[in-house]
């Protein structure tokens, strides 16, 4: 682990403020934007010292790294959601030890959710993954089909539409990431608007550690954030 526990406590701090100066540029409270720490190779006494700390909201890469975890977690009182790609044969194994799924963005890997949430007598709260830089090596659905995925996806039991999920191309410049996630808030206020049955866009995710505040003034509720937080870690594991 790159840092320290009193790194983690410095830096939450500083995510914190940073969010509660972002919320109160554009008239908002603080408590409408949720952090969401991105846990991804982090181990399980780091990210329960986060929790202590008030962090209320966890999220994981990997179905593998989730699994090895998910005992020494402290969920008491904290989510712990889904934010990786997800293939359809690994629904089964989350489906009993997540709050929300927030990559989802096929009618099969709902279709999956769906059949496994009901096979375990509950409910899943799932984010539609758009890959609003249209880049071929991201999952998501593109834009101009989201309308179609949300009207197939809408009627599945056990399964619930939250809300929107991005991951913006990287950007040298706010304006440039800006754009992205200006255009993601759109489409999010847009569907709102049509007051969908069984959709509520209560969710809008976007933004990490070098741009969340940026997504927060763009429109964005939910920033997963994980390098801001936890230091510098080395994916390759």
């Amino acid at each position: 682990m790159a840092s320290s526990l009193i790194d983690v406590e410095y830096n939450y701090k500083t995510i914190c403020e940073n969010i509660a100066k972002a919320t109160q540029q554009c008239s908002k409270s603080e408590s409408d934007v949720t952090l969401l720490a991105a846990t991804k190779t982090v181990d399980a006494q780091t990210i329960n010292h986060a929790i202590s700390l008030g962090l209320s909201h966890i999220g994981e890469n990997r179905v593998q790294e989730l699994l090895s975890k998910y005992d020494d977690y402290n969920l008491s009182e904290c989510s712990l959601q889904f934010i990786g790609h997800l293939q359809s044969n690994k629904v089964r194994q989350i489906i009993d030890k997540v709050d929300m799924i927030q990559s989802v963005d096929s009618l099969k890997l709902a279709t999956e959710i769906s059949r496994q949430a009901m096979l375990k007598n509950r409910e899943m709260d799932i984010l539609v993954e758009v890959n609003i830089g249209r880049e071929e090596n991201k999952s998501g659905v593109m834009p101009e089909m989201l309308d179609e995925l949300l009207h197939q996806v809408k009627d599945l039991p056990a399964i619930y539409i939250k809300g929107l999920m991005a991951i913006p191309p990287i950007c040298d410049n706010s304006h440039k990431i800006c754009k992205y996630f200006d255009n993601m808030h759109k489409m999010f206020i847009d569907i709102k608007g049509k007051k969908i049955d069984n959709i509520s866009m209560d969710v809008l995710s976007m933004g990490m550690s070098d741009d969340y505040v940026e997504a927060i003034l763009c429109g964005s509720n939910m920033v997963r954030v994980g390098s801001a937080l936890f230091g510098a870690r080395n994916y390759n594991v």
